[in-house]
């Protein structure tokens, strides 16, 4: 869900050094940005921060990308870093258009994508700018590697059956799924909640959760 404007957060976020400004540049090269040749995931529509936070504290070994459309949002998950004692140094944001991840990163520089509780698009009409859909499955394709996966999870029934009806439409294919996260010993072991995860699991909703590779 958007977020009320913020007066001034373009600018805070313009002078921000855990934000990409250029991303452009770095296409094919962020491993020279993070001075490493580390892995690299990114979470798409990442809201306000706290699942990419905590998983870039408990993985060193692995660079995380936050990328976030609305300014606003961004905002938030800076001020929640800035409020940390000890800021995680393989952690950056980006404010761009997940439309526009094909010129922001090359050809399976990413190893893993997540994408977590994203806007589900209910009209039909709306059905392409939905994060699982067929059409953004083909960009993704492009910047995964090839033995890359994406993980994506919902409280949106009926965004997850469309997700799953999309897979093999891109040439995609179920690794592993399940209907009720919280239950499931083997997915949720390790699992990092965002917050809408703990709102809506805190009033018994199921989470859907996939985990997909070509």
């Amino acid at each position: 869900m958007r977020l009320r404007n913020i007066p001034g957060a373009r600018e805070e976020i313009a002078t921000s050094e855990y934000v990409i400004q250029n991303p452009e540049e770095y296409k094919g090269r962020y491993s020279e940005l993070f001075g490493n040749k580390n892995p690299i995931r990114i979470e798409i529509g990442m809201g306000k921060g706290k699942f990419i936070v905590k998983m870039a504290k408990l993985h060193p070994e692995i660079n995380f990308i936050g990328i976030e459309r609305y300014s606003s949002v961004l905002l938030r998950a800076l001020q929640k870093l800035d409020e940390m004692e000890e800021k995680p140094a393989n952690l950056k944001f980006m404010r761009i258009d997940a439309k526009d991840i094909g010129d922001i990163f090359g050809v399976e520089e990413i190893d893993r994508i997540y994408l977590n509780f994203s806007d589900p698009w209910p009209k039909d009409r709306h059905a392409k700018r939905r994060l699982p859909s067929k059409e953004f499955l083909k960009l993704y394709d492009r910047v995964l590697k090839k033995d890359g996966q994406m993980e994506f999870k919902t409280d949106n029934k009926d965004l997850f059956d469309f997700a799953v009806e999309q897979l093999p439409l891109a040439g995609w294919e179920v690794k592993e799924i399940t209907y009720d996260l919280h239950h499931d010993p083997k997915m949720n072991e390790g699992n990092v909640m965002t917050e809408y995860e703990e709102k809506f699991s805190a009033k018994g909703n199921p989470i859907y959760k996939y985990i997909v590779v070509r």
